[in-house]
């Protein structure tokens, strides 16, 4: 078929969602002529799983987004109705902020936001083609027939590259929140030779509030001292709703034993992988039988509707199901399903066929983002999407590309996760998939990565200098609070006694105070004579570097091994099969993968420190290279 283009981009973006949208932002903000396709312009920033952005190590990849030049974190500030940091009660590495979403102010911030972004021009239509000639992409072609121009392609597809909705016994061709679904862009990816599965995520009900019962439920309020993720963000802001917390039954529990054979997940229906760590409540209940009850939470959708949202009721049980097994529920017993519960099931890719850039290995100027690419939630797309807008930016302009590794933020980590050890199911962020999880707290996702959004061309001149005068103010006060005598004084014994830790005998240092478990950098400024007046984000990190200095020395040897091995580059086109002392399994993955360093086949699943010792042995005796080649931290 001829291709008569109507419009040449440099970028195409497929997919509006969280990926697509700041994948497109961010290509349009360096300079790029983007185009951004999307079935329906009413989904552009949709929110159909929860109305939430945050929570636990997704609050980190939000504040990273922010930090690089990303926009999520600033709709979210913009439209949230409530805001909380959760795990308070643990140490600073798992603090996450979360914030519940107005979720129709959402759609529109991010909308406005792309309509109004220089260079960016939005567009409803289905992709059906990625066009290329002679093996370069060269745009793509549309269900109208319409052919658009493009040097580099953004799949962002989410849930509905082939998407079908399962509810009981029914199934159907749709795309999330009964949109349309894409249907013809698969095969197209195929005939490329681009690898595809199926996956399967869910989303509860949504219920009417005038039919809760809140005075069963217990209320969640929000912080009083609300955080912002976006580290430009000064405004005072308040919340504006109380969320509630409600509990499953032994009752509620029976009525899904009962109708287990009518869920879509446990019939056979589903052929797609469902997420190991969202697991709808029939999942629950097998999984966890000892369980006498299960936590939901009622969260309402905006504050022009009366829509709310169960979260952690997910589920693929018939609709008459839905109901009888909600209204067990102490609190939900006269409740109004408004929009019943389903399951969808989608096509993705092998993310294991991406380079660290987002790009396809096999197919130069195609990028995947998003659901697209195994993952599931929002901040995980949109994180992506932002380093695939990057990337494709930074290749058509002649620049190094941005990756970061797994040291430098969350960011770095899943998207290394997904390279080098795909992912079997729907992948999502925790904190414990960090092995630097020290280093990557959401208070200084800033100082680690403005920098490189500076770099890029994000991050404008003025943010990057208030950064550093940041910066300059922390070490100071760290270098301040080091040289800081406490002479020991009845006052200071009187406040270390009472807070449970000893008194003083003789002077010592305030940093050695800020230390003890018991203290805290505020609580001692009574005592600090000569204290600077500060801003409090300043104190934060200056109390953090000084109370875990030793910890953070011990993270940071490790990175610096770790780096170590990734300037360790491995050729493109070795054979592993014949590289001596390798096993088997090790040479299969690693051909596989195709790693671009020693440090990256080290993470591989199926590699040892055996066969990453073997490597540097015959990297050594072939004349490795050093890492020289992207702009990476």
């Amino acid at each position: 078929m001829e291709n008569n283009y109507i419009n040449e981009f440099d970028v195409a973006v497929i997919g509006a969602g969280h990926a697509g949208c700041e994948a497109a932002l961010a290509a349009a903000r360096l300079g790029l002529k983007t185009a951004l396709f999307t079935i329906t312009l009413d989904a552009v920033a949709n929110m159909p799983c929860n109305p939430s952005i945050g929570g636990t190590a997704k609050g980190h990849l939000v504040r990273e987004i922010d930090a690089l030049g990303g926009e999520m974190g600033r709709a979210a500030d913009a439209t949230y109705l409530q805001s909380r940091i959760l795990n308070r009660g643990k140490g600073p590495a798992v603090h996450s902020l979360r914030v519940q979403s107005d979720r129709a102010a959402y759609h529109r911030y991010m909308k406005s936001a792309i309509e109004h972004t220089e260079g960016l021009y939005l567009k409803q239509d289905e992709i059906t083609e990625v066009l290329t000639e002679n093996g370069v992409i060269c745009g793509v072609r549309s269900k109208l027939g319409s052919c658009y121009a493009a040097k580099a392609v953004i799949v962002a597809g989410g849930t509905y590259l082939n998407g079908k909705v399962f509810v009981g016994g029914t199934n159907y061709e749709s795309g999330p929140d009964a949109t349309l679904p894409a249907k013809f862009l698969s095969d197209s990816l195929r005939d490329l030779g681009i690898e595809l599965r199926r996956f399967k995520t869910g989303t509860p009900c949504r219920v009417h509030r005038r039919s809760i019962d809140f005075d069963k439920l217990e209320p969640q309020y929000g912080d009083e001292d609300i955080t912002l993720f976006s580290f430009e963000g000064t405004a005072k802001r308040e919340n504006k709703i109380v969320c509630y917390v409600g509990y499953t039954n032994e009752r509620t529990h029976d009525v899904i034993r009962k109708n287990m054979h009518r869920s879509a997940m446990y019939s056979g229906q589903i052929e797609g992988v469902g997420p190991r760590y969202c697991p709808s409540i029939e999942d629950k209940i097998k999984r966890f039988a000892d369980k006498p009850r299960h936590q939901l939470f009622i969260e309402p959708m905006g504050l022009d509707t009366e829509e709310c949202y169960v979260q952690g009721m997910s589920s693929s049980l018939p609709e008459e199901v839905q109901l009888e097994f909600m209204r067990t529920i102490e609190g939900l017993e006269h409740v109004e399903i408004m929009r019943n519960a389903y399951a969808i099931e989608y096509d993705c890719c092998d993310p294991t066929q991406l380079l660290p850039t987002l790009e396809f290995k096999k197919l130069p100027g195609l990028y995947g983002a998003g659901q697209f690419n195994g993952t599931s939630g929002y901040e995980e797309a949109a994180a992506q999407g932002l380093i695939a807008g990057i990337n494709a930016a930074l290749k058509l302009k002649g620049e190094q590309p941005l990756v970061l590794d797994r040291a430098s933020s969350y960011i770095g980590t899943l998207i290394d996760d997904l390279v080098t050890k795909g992912c079997q199911d729907p992948y999502r962020m925790l904190t414990s998939r960090s092995e630097y999880r020290l280093l990557l707290r959401q208070d200084n996702a800033d100082l680690r990565l403005t920098e490189f959004g500076h770099r890029v061309g994000l991050i404008s001149d003025g943010r990057y200098g208030r950064l550093l005068e940041k910066k300059r103010l922390i070490e100071e006060e760290v270098e301040r609070i080091k040289h800081v005598n406490i002479a020991p004084t009845a006052e200071i014994n009187e406040y270390l006694e009472a807070n449970g830790t000893e008194p003083l005998t003789t002077g010592i240092k305030l940093s050695q105070l800020v230390k003890r478990p018991q203290l805290s950098y505020e609580g001692l400024a009574p005592f600090d004579k000569h204290r600077p007046d500060l801003p409090r984000e300043v104190c934060e990190q200056a109390e953090l570097n000084i109370k875990y200095e030793g910890y953070i020395a011990i993270q940071l040897d490790r990175v610096k091994a770790m780096r170590k091995l990734e300037k360790k580059l491995l050729p493109e086109d070795v054979d592993y099969s014949q590289v001596r002392g390798l096993r088997l399994e090790a040479a299969e993955k690693l051909n596989k993968v195709r790693p671009l360093s020693v440090g990256q086949a080290s993470r591989i699943s199926g590699v040892n420190p055996a066969d990453v010792n073997v490597l540097l042995i015959w990297l050594s005796a072939n004349g490795g290279a050093e890492n020289g080649k992207s702009d990476s931290v």
